[in-house]
């Protein structure tokens, strides 16, 4: 029997300096940054230093129990890591916002509007 790897495959991983650590960054991207809606999450983006994007993923208890948060998140991430979009992106920060409507939402809904919101950045008026 095979055995099942667990997490992504080798190469398919977020690097730690790809992902928002600290709170302040966090915050800036809030108070700073531009905003983009969809149904499910909203996305918040600020420029940065660090010469490449970074993603960061929030989500409150209205959107569900713990489980349910830690689902969608890792629904993110796969989407992120995955996209086309992601080689194409100015280096900013990107806070993605979950909204308690994403808890109903299938895989394929929520990866083709997070897919839609990354477009609406690279193409930089967020319009």
């Amino acid at each position: 029997m095979a055995e099942r790897q667990a997490g992504p495959a080798p190469g398919e991983r977020l690097p730690r300096e790809h992902t928002l650590r600290r709170s302040a960054d966090y915050l800036r991207c809030y108070r700073r940054g531009r905003r983009l809606r969809g149904s499910f999450a909203r996305l918040h983006y600020a420029p940065n230093e660090e010469g490449g994007p970074r993603l960061g993923i929030t989500a409150s208890r209205k959107v569900g129990k713990a489980v349910v948060r830690n689902r969608l998140k890792r629904r993110v991430r796969n989407v992120y890591r995955r996209s086309p979009l992601r080689a194409e992106l100015p280096a900013v920060d990107l806070v993605v916002h979950l909204e308690p409507a994403a808890a109903g939402a299938g895989f394929g809904p929520l990866a083709a509007e997070l897919e839609h919101l990354l477009s609406r950045v690279v193409r930089g008026s967020g319009r």
